[in-house]
């Protein structure tokens, strides 16, 4: 709908109609992501100088650093495919129409911002775009304060790991994974997993914590099933992983395909274990594949 004081409003007056760009979507990936993307834009408009509109559409609305954080999982679909999406530009969400205040969404979206690009998001220029010069002073001051948190890297240096194992899984594949974790013990009983049995606290903490404990594994084992595809927090692990897959010498993500599903293109590209559906004997084979990478 466009109202007045919202993105959507804006583009209508510059003659993009997002409601008819939704009767044409380039990609819809809305069950899965929560996003889709808009087919080319062709404008004279001199205001107009993109060439695509990603589109976030939450299933349930959270806190807003939930929000952001589902953004960068919608943008790393298209980021890391050919051609290479180098440039964005965003608004700050929710702080038109919805009147969140500008702080609320600010600090969570630098930090999510800065975690990404820290991880080796392929990304040259991310824009923040405001229209309105009281809001756009605003922001100019809090993020001269906001960036100082940001000079160092987030990503570790140190080649010693807490772990060998984290294990990314949907907590409602519960059964199988401890099976799995049981195996990899009982075949390498040294071996150090992380495996999270309880839910990760949401907002920002729950990122930092997130990053952490995937910086601190040697390995990342991802459980394909049709709940992980279903679940961000699995999604957001995946997406960490696999930064940290692209920018490592040694293979960081190790896969299970534990339950048929329909995987996204970015995750068939990366060689997984067949272990469909939730056969044990395979689920035993892939243990000793995983072990023979370490």
């Amino acid at each position: 709908m466009p109202t007045p004081t919202s993105l959507i409003g804006a583009l209508h007056r510059k003659g993009v109609s997002v409601a008819e760009l939704a009767q044409t979507k380039a990609v819809d990936l809305r069950k899965s992501f929560s996003c889709w993307m808009s087919q080319e834009i062709h404008s004279s408009d001199p205001g107009i100088q993109f060439k695509r509109i990603l589109c976030f559409e939450p299933q349930m609305r959270g806190q807003p650093s939930e929000v952001v954080g589902e953004i960068f999982q919608s943008l790393m679909l298209f980021i890391t495919q050919s051609p290479s999406i180098t440039s964005i530009a965003m608004p700050l969400v929710a702080t038109g129409a919805q009147r969140v205040p500008l702080l609320d969404i600010l600090e969570p979206l630098l930090d999510a911002a800065a975690h990404w690009l820290a991880l080796g998001l392929p990304v040259e220029n991310l824009k923040i775009v405001e229209y309105s010069e009281l809001k756009a002073a605003e922001l100019k001051g809090a993020f001269s304060v906001l960036k100082r948190n940001y000079l160092g890297s987030f990503v570790k240096s140190s080649s010693k790991f807490k772990y060998d194992l984290f294990i990314s899984y949907s907590h409602l594949n519960m059964d199988e994974v401890i099976f799995l974790a049981e195996e990899l013990h009982r075949q390498g009983p040294n071996l150090r997993i992380f495996l999270d049995r309880k839910n990760l606290n949401t907002g920002v903490s729950w990122q930092q914590e997130l990053y952490d404990a995937l910086d601190d594994c040697r390995k990342v084992v991802a459980v394909y099933s049709p709940t992980y595809l279903s679940s961000k927090v699995c999604k957001e692990e995946f997406n960490i992983a696999m930064f940290r897959h692209r920018e490592s010498e040694d293979s960081v993500l190790l896969p299970i395909y534990l339950y048929s599903t329909e995987l996204p293109t970015y995750m068939r590209l990366i060689q997984f274990i067949d272990c469909r559906e939730a056969d044990q004997d395979k689920l035993r084979k892939a243990c000793k594949e995983i072990l023979a990478t370490l």
